[in-house]
């Protein structure tokens, strides 16, 4: 089976691109909302101790996000 490279698997202050957005409903519309795109560059800043949120550098905004719907984002070219 292929292993999916997704947001959450990120490393403290490591970088990635969006490929793809898996999730479905409000959340989905939320995440396009702030700009999380497919191409948009985003870095991991802080995470949770219990790693059920992290906080990601995007566009310039810091945004929390739960790990339950940063499984459901693919990323690709990490740096």
């Amino acid at each position: 089976m292929e292993e999916r490279n997704t947001l959450n698997t990120l490393s403290a202050f490591q970088k990635a691109k969006i490929k793809k957005i898996e999730n479905k409903g409000s959340i989905r519309r939320r995440l396009l909302d702030i700009g999380l795109i497919p191409g948009t560059e985003v870095t991991n800043v802080l995470q949770s101790p219990a790693g059920e949120l992290s906080a990601y550098l995007i566009r310039g905004a810091l945004i929390a996000i739960r790990e339950e719907d940063a499984k459901e984002i693919l990323i690709g070219g990490i740096c």
